[in-house]
């Protein structure tokens, strides 16, 4: 019987490129020996899953234990893109997913359900994060202004950027929406002098901040609130809002209402920057192949993604006026690599960490899952399935603005007439 299963799967099987072998679930080899990458198959039914070429349920097996990965996960990672059947891009995208897409988005995208799925990723471990984030722990995309920047450098340029592109002031009163372990938080209030709000529905993230303001001394002008952003008061307006790496979790049902609400926390001519991770496709809302029902099992629930044209328009029908538009796809694929490599060198650390707060089993799995999200992550941003958009966007005053900043007669704001302000 296990001989005809080979053969059976031998002639069905697509030719295997170069660099991946093969190891079936009765012991027999296929692919060169000396292959980089080896795939070591239990069950037969993840041979099939190979064969369908559903590389988000081979992922699933890998971290339930049913298959074994060996080689670097840089490799890896180079080998899927030749196993994907098509262009994960591609989805169906008829008039009646759209329909079941925009019901379970509606759903899925309560209040007590995000903080739910926030604190499913971002409460997993402190210091399982700490392994292979830079020491700020920023968990979003850097920017390498120069290409020979480390990490830690690569970060801090970019929270500067985003504080030059707000223009922030002395004084002026900042939210940072999903504020995280509170880097950018904590760099603007220290370097532009600013009256600094973060929320965030981490409870893990929400503790860490506390303790930050606390030790540098900055309780008189920091905060850090455990709340979501609908929430927020609409009493006091800020200067200048920021949400960072957020936007994914709110929800295409939603957007609109979203943007709706960040128009109301501006006062008139204020600026928002929004940076996240948009689709690259016009109309898909997460990867196929079933990559994108990986992420939603084993590392994000709940989180959607849209085309940055769809942003665009939710952000314009909320009322705000897109001023500053750039994609910093190649930024987030050199950052996930860094992070990749970071916990690729530990991982023994790493499991002793995991296995601390829910014990070994949970640690193998979750370790699993972590490897697959940031090498699959950085190789879906090179590839261009995937990108990052930071759009600035401002509230119009509604008439002329007067301020000395407003090089236009025109203009609504204190935005300037040019850009160049953002790059000094």
């Amino acid at each position: 019987m296990a001989r005809h299963l080979v053969s059976g799967v031998t002639s069905q099987m697509p030719r295997l490129p170069a660099d991946i072998a093969l190891q079936l679930p009765q012991g027999a080899r296929l692919g060169a020996a000396n292959a980089p990458v080896k795939l070591l198959f239990s069950r037969w039914s993840s041979i099939a899953r190979l064969k369908a070429g559903q590389i988000g349920a081979l992922a699933e097996d890998y971290v339930e234990g049913k298959l074994q990965i060996e080689g670097a996960m840089r490799d890896v990672m180079r080998a899927v893109t030749r196993l994907l059947p098509g262009n994960p891009v591609q989805s169906d995208t008829g008039w009646w997913s759209n329909m079941l897409h925009m019901a379970k988005s509606m759903a899925a995208h309560t209040p007590a359900r995000d903080a739910t799925h926030v604190q499913f990723h971002y409460d997993v471990s402190d210091a399982f994060y700490a392994l292979w984030l830079d020491p700020r722990r920023v968990y979003s995309c850097a920017y390498y202004q120069y290409p020979s920047m480390t990490l830690a450098q690569a970060q801090e340029a970019k929270l500067d950027l985003i504080c030059r592109k707000l223009m922030l002031q002395p004084g002026e009163r900042f939210l940072d929406i999903g504020a995280g372990w509170g880097a950018l938080l904590l760099w603007a209030a220290e370097h532009y002098g600013v009256d600094a709000t973060g929320i965030t529905l981490s409870k893990n993230q929400h503790a860490h901040v506390q303790q930050l303001i606390a030790e540098k001394g900055l309780t008189q002008r920091v905060r850090m609130e455990l709340r979501d952003y609908r929430d927020l008061s609409e009493e006091t307006p800020f200067d200048k809002i920021s949400s960072v790496g957020m936007f994914e979790h709110v929800g295409q049902a939603h957007m609109s209402n979203y943007f709706g609400k960040i128009l109301r926390l501006l006062t008139p001519g204020g600026l928002v920057m929004n940076h996240g991770i948009t689709a690259g496709g016009m109309d898909n809302r997460q990867l196929g192949a079933g990559m994108g029902d990986f992420i939603e099992k084993y590392i994000f629930p709940g989180g959607e993604l849209l085309h940055v044209s769809a942003v665009l328009e939710h952000m314009a029908r909320a009322g705000l006026e897109m001023v500053d538009a750039e994609n910093l796809r190649p930024h987030y694929a050199r950052t996930l690599w860094h992070w990749s490599d970071a916990l690729e060198a530990r991982l023994d650390e790493a499991r002793q960490v995991l296995a601390a707060d829910g014990g070994p089993e949970r640690a193998e799995k979750t370790l699993r899952a972590y490897r697959l999200y940031l090498a699959g992550s950085a190789m879906s941003f090179e590839q261009g399935w995937i990108a990052l958009h930071q759009l600035l966007a401002m509230r119009p005053a509604g008439a002329a603005c007067n301020a000395p900043a407003a090089q236009l007669a025109s203009a609504q704001s204190g935005y300037p007439f040019r850009r160049d302000y953002m790059y000094r």
